[in-house]
């Protein structure tokens, strides 16, 4: 059986929540870097990655690993690779990639060597002057760390946190993996309350019931892997399968409000693509005029920031309005995302812990708060 080296990319801060998804997957040789989750595996584990990962990026192999320093050793390691073996003759291989820390700082140039080294060693192993690329993309991928080469396949395709259903975000959407690691950060379990009273789009509470449900992120949709010659076809349809046999009901109350009903509307939509329509209620509330003080369970929320929506003096009013309603955390776990560093001030208690996660490019830090231990107060 083949076995490969694979890469998940990852949002910063979630490289040990996918690594112990990985495990609990059963995969061989899991260990973390910065931003990614390395493991190896065959054509199975290459299928049920895909399809059951909720908190990477894409799925990638790690074909070689070489210092280039100059475009003469980046161009010698990639023609040594075995293209022959991945691509089929008529495959797009289109090359993207970064650089960091490297000699080799211009991307535009490192593509265009990538891509003829790939393209002379298969014209010469295929015996031809011309490569036709009108057939299905393999997509090659490359990291220039302080002047090493890393070349990837890409197997993923349209990326991981592109779940297929939502198909309208809202003012300030929060990526389906970010949503996906804080459910799994506040331990929410799937005989629980669950509330989102800023919901959005509806992305956390449908991440909440996914994983109360036990559904697989990615049963639905596909993959680039799905084309590759050197894969087992018969690979995907049993990784389905063992996904669709490990579903379940779930008793777990989940709410997700929003003052905002065009959001509602598309939150509802959302959780009916996704098939969790069932498990979550959706209201339009104001959280500032709500009484949640009879709360018990676990809240999530990512509320607006004042670096995307401008209005700082309408954030800090929201955070605190949000503080008032919860009143006393007792009996209450709370965890709210945010760049702002004045959120504990505004919202009235003194996080438990604090988390830096990254929402896209932008770094914020994941204010958790535990309904063991009693949170301090603390006044604007």
């Amino acid at each position: 059986m083949k076995t490969y080296e694979f890469c998940a990319p990852c949002l910063i801060g979630v490289e040990s929540i996918a690594a112990g998804e990985f495990r609990r997957l059963g995969f061989e040789n899991v260990r973390c870097e910065d931003g990614r989750v390395y493991f190896t595996g065959g054509d199975d584990t290459l299928a049920r990655a895909n399809i059951c990962s909720r908190y990477c990026e894409r799925i990638l192999i790690r074909l070689a690993s070489f210092p280039a320093d100059n475009f003469d050793l980046l161009f010698d390691g990639v023609r040594q690779i075995a293209w022959e073996d991945y691509l089929a003759p008529g495959m797009a291989f289109p090359v993207k990639g970064y650089s960091l820390r490297s000699k080799l700082t211009s991307i535009p140039a490192c593509q265009r060597i990538i891509k003829k080294a790939a393209a002379e060693r298969l014209m010469s192993k295929r015996h031809t002057a011309w490569l036709e690329e009108s057939g299905p993309a393999a997509r090659i991928q490359f990291s220039l760390i302080r002047d090493r080469a890393d070349i990837f396949l890409d197997t993923t395709g349209t990326p991981l946190f592109k779940r297929g259903w939502r198909t309208e975000g809202g003012v300030a959407p929060i990526r389906e993996t970010l949503a996906a690691a804080m459910v799994d950060l506040s331990r929410f379990r799937g005989d629980m309350h669950f509330l989102d009273p800023l919901c959005g789009s509806g992305t956390i509470a449908i991440e909440a019931a996914l994983k109360a449900r036990r559904r697989a992120p990615g049963i639905e949709r596909r993959f680039d892997a799905q084309c590759f010659p050197f894969v087992n076809p018969a690979v995907w349809s049993a990784a389905r399968e063992e996904a669709r046999a490990g579903e379940m009901p779930s008793p777990a109350v989940i709410e997700a409000r929003d003052i905002d009903p065009a959001c509602i509307r598309r939150a509802e939509a959302n959780a009916r693509r996704a098939g969790v329509a069932d498990m979550i209620r959706f209201s339009v509330a104001d959280v500032t005029k709500s009484d949640l003080s009879a709360f018990r369970g676990v809240l999530v929320t990512n509320p607006p920031y004042g670096e995307r929506l401008s209005d700082r003096e309408s954030v800090h009013a929201l955070a605190r309005g949000l503080g008032r309603a919860l009143g006393s955390l007792d009996g209450k776990s709370v965890y709210v995302i945010t760049p702002d560093p004045e959120f504990e001030s505004f919202f009235g208690h003194r996080a438990n812990r604090k988390r830096w996660l990254y929402n896209g490019m932008m770094k914020c830090s994941l204010y958790m708060y535990f309904p063991a231990k009693a949170s301090a107060h603390v006044h604007a």
